[in-house]
């Protein structure tokens, strides 16, 4: 038997921050199971999910927490042992127009409103070659309810890009 945790985290990015964490999980008998890292705007950040035997589960926890000292800021969760299955269909959606404020929200709020989930997001400012106007750019892995409507999902999305004045596609992701 085992517990799961999750540890999400956040540090000034340098060299070593994944080294140190795995080496005290590996060293206190965790099994890192899955996570999510990234760097942004001088940041490191993530989200960890890690097995370990219940005896261990508190020396861990203490372990882990001692990173602050080296600039690391955590938390602790339970977590399921199994990691969670869309129940739809997966569609991968980007956007890409002309920065300015409300666009990801506006796809957000579309995409909630018919109980959509998403499941990945990573978006950015790009320069636009030639052009003095930066470009918003945002990549989603989106999960589908089975009853969704697609040609009417479609129709909002088409119907909110020209509103925006931005271009999107969203297409079924391979399994």
């Amino acid at each position: 038997m085992h517990s799961y945790r999750l540890i999400s985290f956040i540090a000034d990015d340098r060299p070593g921050l994944v080294e140190e964490m795995s080496d005290v999980v590996n060293a206190h008998g965790g099994n890192w199971l899955e996570s999510r890292m990234s760097q942004l705007a001088g940041k490191f950040a993530g989200i960890v999910r890690l097995s370990v035997r219940p005896e261990r589960l508190a020396e861990l926890e203490l372990a882990l927490a001692g990173l602050e000292r080296v600039g690391l800021t955590l938390r602790f969760e339970s977590a399921a042992q199994r990691p969670h299955t869309a129940s739809g269909s997966q569609h991968h959606l980007e956007i890409l127009g002309y920065d300015r404020p409300g666009i990801l929200h506006e796809f957000a709020a579309a995409l909630a409103n018919r109980r959509i989930n998403v499941a990945d997001l990573r978006s950015e400012i790009r320069n636009a070659r030639g052009n003095p106007d930066p470009l918003f750019h945002a990549s989603a892995e989106i999960e589908l309810p089975a009853e969704l409507d697609m040609g009417e999902l479609r129709s909002a999305l088409e119907g909110l890009a020209n509103e925006l004045g931005i271009e999107y596609s969203l297409t079924a992701s391979r399994s």
